[in-house]
């Protein structure tokens, strides 16, 4: 029998890059990973006995050392309060950024999500079964303000933000997670695993953020409500914790393709735009507005149908009941009632959320290069001062 031999394999590190600032206790401009690399020959001994000779090299990463001695003062920080930034958590300062520009986006387009809201379900409100089969655009904006007044075009708006305040931040991280998941052995993410993370981030954000969502809804087209718990306390009252996720399913599928094809398509037209251009915030905005448009068009029956679903004495117990229901009642042109306004709404709203998370991360990569650059001023003049 022959005799077990060792094999040396080699295999490419993709993606490995070293830092562009200086090891503290380096008086060149060694980068913060080291770097020792070196070459030689290895003999290869095959079953056969034969000896072959290959080349080699090694490559050895040394971990970066602390540098709190040479940390700016506050006298720098306060003449270079940029780099202040550094000292926050990158994902604090996502979540912080995702937080407010969901909150902001959604108040801003409220009067719109609620017109939208009411030209979806008024044919199925309950307890007006006579009402007309669907009311359009102006109708929708004139009977707010006469019923409701001017308060009635946000009513619904404060669950709104709650919502989106951790919607935000489970979508942002979960989609990074999701991206890390599906890339490639070549740590790669192709068009397909993008469109993947995509979904699973909608999917996963809407899960945990639907009861709510329910619970606006309810507050913004059910008359006799005044307030989130005395809406969720009738619920509960009547219709059992499950009412809570009454067209979950739907609302699954329509937001997986959603965010699927705006997330990818926004990151895919952004990396083919020139690369000075790349950093710019018109950029972000156009490609948020053609990603969100796209987006839009494509998934908004599906909208239509967990909207439906979710009212109080809806006829349709599944997606399949409510497609050709809706069809049967209001024609194809049913399943787009209120895209006007949910147009006007997404774009802008999704421009401001994915032009703030850009920003931001511009923001947090200026910082942490400001910091930088200080502490190697702090370091070179410490080596300066000890060596006279």
């Amino acid at each position: 029998m022959g005799e077990d031999r060792g094999a040396l394999a080699f295999r490419a590190v993709p993606n490995l890059k070293t830092s562009h600032f200086a090891h503290p206790d380096s008086t060149s401009h060694e980068p913060l990973w080291w770097r020792a690399q070196s070459t030689g020959r290895v003999c290869l001994n095959s079953g056969s006995g034969r000896a072959s000779i290959a080349n080699f090299a090694s490559l050895s990463l040394a971990e970066k050392r602390e540098h709190s001695e040479y940390e700016p003062t506050s006298a720098q920080l306060l003449k270079h309060p940029l780099a202040i930034v550094a000292y926050v958590p990158r994902d604090a300062a996502l979540f912080l950024a995702g937080a407010v520009a969901g909150a902001a986006a959604k108040t801003v387009t409220a009067p719109l999500d609620r017109i939208k809201l009411l030209m979806q379900t008024h044919g199925v409100r309950a307890g007006q079964q006579t009402a007309k089969k669907a009311i359009g655009f102006i109708e929708a904006i004139t009977l707010i303000g006469k019923e409701e007044g001017l308060k009635g075009y946000w009513k619904g708006n404060l669950p709104q933000v709650i919502r989106i305040i951790p919607y935000s931040a489970v979508q942002l991280f979960a989609y990074e997670f999701y991206k890390k998941l599906f890339k490639g052995k070549d740590c790669e993410l192709s068009v397909i695993g993008r469109l993947a993370a995509g979904a699973c981030a909608g999917m996963t954000s809407t899960f945990i953020t639907y009861p709510l969502d329910v619970l606006r809804l309810r507050l913004a087209v059910e008359p006799g409500y005044r307030s989130m718990s005395q809406v969720a306390l009738n619920m509960l009252k009547e219709e059992g914790v499950a009412s809570f996720y009454n067209g979950l399913g739907p609302s699954l599928i329509g937001i997986a393709p959603y965010i699927a094809v705006n997330f990818c398509v926004f990151d895919l037209v952004k990396k083919a735009l020139p690369e000075d251009f790349q950093t710019r915030t018109e950029a972000s905005l156009l490609t948020a507005l053609v990603s969100a448009g796209i987006a839009t068009l494509t998934c908004y029956p599906l909208d239509t149908v967990r909207r439906q679903m979710q009212m109080r004495g809806t006829p349709y117990k599944t997606v399949l009941d409510a497609f050709p229901g809706i069809i049967e009642r209001d024609g194809v042109v049913g399943l787009y009632r209120g895209f006007l306004p949910n147009a006007l709404k997404n774009l802008p709203n999704s421009s401001i959320r994915l032009t703030t998370f850009d920003t931001v991360k511009r923001l947090i990569a200026a910082s942490e290069k400001e910091f930088q650059r200080i502490v190697e001023e702090n370091r070179q003049k410490q080596h300066s001062d000890a060596s006279n």
